[in-house]
């Protein structure tokens, strides 16, 4: 039978944590000029601790140089994380571009045309 965890949100509050101290090492200490202004939207973190995923969108630059700047600074800033992180695994980190911001604008754009065009079916 599998133990139960005496903690059981220990991965979500351990990938936030994550999440909070990468964006800090970020802002403060990478100094790569092809990270512009970079938004971390989440953290998912392997049951083992082994590695993470980092979802992250871009406002102004480069995705495609941004996402190769952020995973060539993975060992740096992992590096701060086992500084400031107080757990025996820091894990291995894999920065991802989340599209989800274009999509939710895209999408906004088609309910808004809808909308419109209806107004003008209604008149």
């Amino acid at each position: 039978m599998r133990k139960k965890s005496s903690t059981p949100n220990r991965g979500f509050r351990v990938a936030d944590q994550i999440q909070r101290d990468l964006s800090e090492l970020i802002a403060r200490e990478l100094k790569d000029p092809r990270v512009g202004m970079v938004t971390l939207q989440s953290v998912e973190v392997t049951p083992d601790y082994a590695h993470a995923k980092v979802f992250f969108s871009v406002l102004v630059g480069d995705v495609d140089a941004t996402e190769e700047a952020l995973n060539q600074a993975a060992g740096f800033l992992r590096n701060g994380l086992f500084k400031r992180l107080h757990i025996h695994t820091v894990p291995t980190l894999h920065f991802v571009f989340d599209r989800t911001p274009e999509r939710a604008a895209d999408m906004n754009a088609l309910i808004a045309k809808a909308v419109a065009s209806r107004s003008k079916d209604t008149e």
